[in-house]
Protein backbone atom coordinates (compact mmCIF):
# COMPACT_ATOMS: atom_id res chain seq x y z
CA UNK A 1 0.00 0.00 0.00
CA UNK A 2 1.20 3.33 -1.21
CA UNK A 3 1.94 6.11 1.56
CA UNK A 4 0.62 9.63 1.07
CA UNK A 5 4.22 10.76 -0.57
CA UNK A 6 4.56 7.82 -3.09
CA UNK A 7 1.10 8.86 -4.43
CA UNK A 8 1.80 12.48 -4.91
CA UNK A 9 4.89 11.03 -6.42
CA UNK A 10 3.44 9.21 -8.89
CA UNK A 11 1.41 10.02 -12.21
CA UNK A 12 -2.03 10.28 -10.52
CA UNK A 13 -0.78 12.56 -8.29
CA UNK A 14 0.76 14.85 -10.33
CA UNK A 15 -2.15 14.72 -12.82
CA UNK A 16 -3.79 15.95 -9.33
CA UNK A 17 -0.97 18.62 -8.76
CA UNK A 18 -0.83 20.04 -12.42
CA UNK A 19 -5.09 19.94 -13.07
CA UNK A 20 -5.48 21.76 -9.93
CA UNK A 21 -2.64 24.56 -10.05
CA UNK A 22 -3.79 25.26 -13.65
CA UNK A 23 -7.90 25.24 -12.57
CA UNK A 24 -6.61 27.85 -9.75
CA UNK A 25 -4.55 29.79 -11.39
CA UNK A 26 -1.59 29.17 -9.01
CA UNK A 27 0.70 26.89 -10.43
CA UNK A 28 2.24 23.70 -9.92
CA UNK A 29 4.83 24.47 -7.34
CA UNK A 30 2.34 26.44 -5.28
CA UNK A 31 -0.69 23.41 -5.84
CA UNK A 32 2.33 20.63 -4.90
CA UNK A 33 3.00 22.46 -1.85
CA UNK A 34 -0.57 22.95 -0.49
CA UNK A 35 -1.28 19.27 -1.41
CA UNK A 36 1.61 17.59 0.77
CA UNK A 37 0.22 19.58 3.57
CA UNK A 38 -3.24 19.63 2.77
CA UNK A 39 -3.49 15.39 2.43
CA UNK A 40 -1.47 14.57 5.72
CA UNK A 41 -3.87 16.69 7.21
CA UNK A 42 -7.04 15.41 5.90
CA UNK A 43 -5.55 11.69 6.47
CA UNK A 44 -4.49 12.76 10.07
CA UNK A 45 -8.14 14.20 11.30
CA UNK A 46 -10.15 10.89 9.52
CA UNK A 47 -7.39 8.79 11.81
CA UNK A 48 -8.29 10.81 15.16
CA UNK A 49 -11.84 10.05 14.10
CA UNK A 50 -11.48 6.53 13.51
CA UNK A 51 -13.26 5.36 16.48
CA UNK A 52 -16.43 4.77 17.64
CA UNK A 53 -19.79 5.84 15.83
CA UNK A 54 -16.86 8.39 13.69
CA UNK A 55 -14.90 5.27 12.51
CA UNK A 56 -18.54 3.69 11.29
CA UNK A 57 -19.31 6.38 9.95
CA UNK A 58 -15.86 6.91 7.45
CA UNK A 59 -16.13 3.15 6.89
CA UNK A 60 -20.10 3.65 5.41
CA UNK A 61 -19.43 7.00 3.56
CA UNK A 62 -16.29 4.79 2.07
CA UNK A 63 -18.47 2.26 0.97
CA UNK A 64 -20.33 4.44 -1.23
CA UNK A 65 -20.33 4.43 -4.76
CA UNK A 66 -19.24 7.85 -4.86
CA UNK A 67 -15.99 6.69 -3.08
CA UNK A 68 -15.11 3.45 -4.50
CA UNK A 69 -12.24 4.98 -6.54
CA UNK A 70 -14.01 6.00 -10.14
CA UNK A 71 -12.20 9.69 -9.75
CA UNK A 72 -8.87 8.17 -9.48
CA UNK A 73 -9.13 7.21 -13.26
CA UNK A 74 -10.86 10.87 -14.19
CA UNK A 75 -8.63 12.96 -13.00
CA UNK A 76 -7.96 14.42 -16.50
CA UNK A 77 -11.46 15.13 -17.10
CA UNK A 78 -12.43 16.51 -13.75
CA UNK A 79 -9.50 18.64 -13.60
CA UNK A 80 -8.58 19.53 -17.41
CA UNK A 81 -11.54 21.55 -18.35
CA UNK A 82 -12.55 25.06 -17.53
CA UNK A 83 -13.75 24.58 -14.30
CA UNK A 84 -13.25 22.05 -11.44
CA UNK A 85 -16.32 19.78 -11.32
CA UNK A 86 -18.64 20.78 -9.00
CA UNK A 87 -19.83 18.11 -7.62
CA UNK A 88 -16.42 17.13 -6.95
CA UNK A 89 -15.96 20.41 -4.53
CA UNK A 90 -19.82 20.46 -2.92
CA UNK A 91 -18.45 16.26 -1.84
CA UNK A 92 -14.90 17.97 -0.67
CA UNK A 93 -16.83 20.60 1.51
CA UNK A 94 -18.78 18.15 2.89
CA UNK A 95 -16.03 15.69 3.72
CA UNK A 96 -14.11 18.60 5.69
CA UNK A 97 -17.22 19.52 7.63
CA UNK A 98 -17.48 15.74 8.86
CA UNK A 99 -13.59 15.72 9.28
CA UNK A 100 -12.41 19.14 10.60
CA UNK A 101 -15.78 19.36 12.78
CA UNK A 102 -16.57 23.24 11.17
CA UNK A 103 -13.14 24.31 11.86
CA UNK A 104 -11.74 23.42 8.44
CA UNK A 105 -11.14 27.71 7.75
CA UNK A 106 -8.32 26.93 10.49
CA UNK A 107 -6.68 24.29 8.25
CA UNK A 108 -7.09 26.29 5.37
CA UNK A 109 -5.10 29.16 7.49
CA UNK A 110 -2.27 26.90 8.10
CA UNK A 111 -2.31 25.37 4.65
CA UNK A 112 -2.33 28.85 2.88
CA UNK A 113 0.50 30.30 5.46
CA UNK A 114 2.90 27.26 4.71
CA UNK A 115 2.54 27.52 0.80
CA UNK A 116 2.11 31.04 -0.03
CA UNK A 117 -1.94 30.62 -1.09
CA UNK A 118 -4.89 32.87 0.22
CA UNK A 119 -7.62 31.57 2.27
CA UNK A 120 -10.00 31.11 -0.51
CA UNK A 121 -6.98 29.32 -3.31
CA UNK A 122 -6.63 26.99 0.19
CA UNK A 123 -9.81 25.97 0.35
CA UNK A 124 -9.67 25.13 -2.43
CA UNK A 125 -7.08 23.07 -2.77
CA UNK A 126 -8.55 21.58 0.68
CA UNK A 127 -11.91 20.71 -1.33
CA UNK A 128 -9.89 18.94 -4.25
CA UNK A 129 -7.67 16.87 -1.99
CA UNK A 130 -10.89 15.43 -0.24
CA UNK A 131 -12.48 13.02 -2.50
CA UNK A 132 -9.41 12.30 -3.94
CA UNK A 133 -8.80 10.71 -0.75
CA UNK A 134 -11.71 9.13 -0.03
CA UNK A 135 -12.05 7.43 -3.49
CA UNK A 136 -7.81 6.49 -3.10
CA UNK A 137 -9.39 4.89 0.73
CA UNK A 138 -12.39 3.55 -0.67
CA UNK A 139 -10.72 1.63 -3.50
CA UNK A 140 -8.35 0.07 -0.82
CA UNK A 141 -11.09 -0.48 1.54
CA UNK A 142 -12.82 -2.99 -1.74
CA UNK A 143 -9.09 -4.62 -2.35
CA UNK A 144 -8.28 -4.99 0.95
CA UNK A 145 -12.04 -6.49 2.06
CA UNK A 146 -11.82 -4.10 5.14
CA UNK A 147 -15.18 -4.39 6.84
CA UNK A 148 -14.31 -2.92 10.41
CA UNK A 149 -12.65 0.34 12.20
CA UNK A 150 -9.59 -1.70 13.07
CA UNK A 151 -9.10 -2.55 10.01
CA UNK A 152 -9.74 1.04 8.88
CA UNK A 153 -7.43 2.19 11.27
CA UNK A 154 -4.41 0.12 10.29
CA UNK A 155 -5.40 1.57 6.76
CA UNK A 156 -5.25 5.07 7.69
CA UNK A 157 -2.22 4.95 9.25
CA UNK A 158 -0.35 3.01 6.96
CA UNK A 159 -0.69 6.25 4.76
CA UNK A 160 0.51 8.52 7.23
CA UNK A 161 3.46 6.06 8.00
CA UNK A 162 6.02 6.92 10.30
CA UNK A 163 4.65 10.98 10.81
CA UNK A 164 0.93 9.40 12.03
CA UNK A 165 1.67 11.32 15.21
CA UNK A 166 3.08 14.22 14.43
CA UNK A 167 0.01 14.60 11.70
CA UNK A 168 -2.82 14.46 14.41
CA UNK A 169 -0.94 16.57 16.64
CA UNK A 170 -1.01 19.00 14.33
CA UNK A 171 -4.59 18.43 13.42
CA UNK A 172 -5.24 18.80 17.14
CA UNK A 173 -3.88 21.91 17.66
CA UNK A 174 -5.77 23.47 14.43
CA UNK A 175 -9.03 22.35 15.79
CA UNK A 176 -8.16 23.93 19.02
CA UNK A 177 -7.61 27.37 17.67
CA UNK A 178 -9.72 30.00 18.41
CA UNK A 179 -9.27 31.63 15.48
CA UNK A 180 -6.49 34.40 16.69
CA UNK A 181 -3.77 33.17 14.21
CA UNK A 182 -1.35 32.68 16.87
CA UNK A 183 -2.08 28.61 16.75
CA UNK A 184 -2.09 28.55 13.09
CA UNK A 185 1.00 30.70 12.44
CA UNK A 186 2.72 28.09 14.66
CA UNK A 187 1.59 25.04 12.88
CA UNK A 188 2.34 26.80 9.29
CA UNK A 189 6.15 27.21 10.47
CA UNK A 190 6.50 23.66 11.67
CA UNK A 191 5.41 22.69 8.37
CA UNK A 192 7.38 24.79 6.37
CA UNK A 193 10.49 23.99 8.82
CA UNK A 194 10.50 22.58 11.89
CA UNK A 195 9.46 18.74 10.53
CA UNK A 196 11.40 19.31 7.53
CA UNK A 197 14.38 18.58 9.86
CA UNK A 198 12.38 15.30 11.49
CA UNK A 199 11.35 14.15 7.65
CA UNK A 200 8.01 15.08 8.60
CA UNK A 201 5.02 17.10 6.11
CA UNK A 202 7.84 19.85 5.34
CA UNK A 203 10.03 17.38 3.97
CA UNK A 204 7.36 16.29 1.73
CA UNK A 205 8.17 19.46 -1.04
CA UNK A 206 11.79 18.19 -0.91
CA UNK A 207 10.70 14.65 -2.37
CA UNK A 208 8.51 16.37 -4.40
CA UNK A 209 10.28 19.51 -6.19
CA UNK A 210 13.54 18.25 -5.58
CA UNK A 211 13.97 20.69 -2.41
CA UNK A 212 13.20 23.72 -3.88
Amino acid sequence: MSGILDLLNSPMGKTLISGAGKQLGIGDQKAGSAMQTALPLILGAMKNNASGDSASGLLKALGDNKHDGSILDNLSDILGGSNINDDVLQDGAGILGHVFGGKQENVAAAVGKSSGLDLNSAMSILKVAAPFIMGYLGKQKRTQNISDTSGLEGLLGGMLGNDSQTNQSLVNRLLDADGDGSIIDDVAGMLLSGDKKKGGLGGLLGGLFGGK
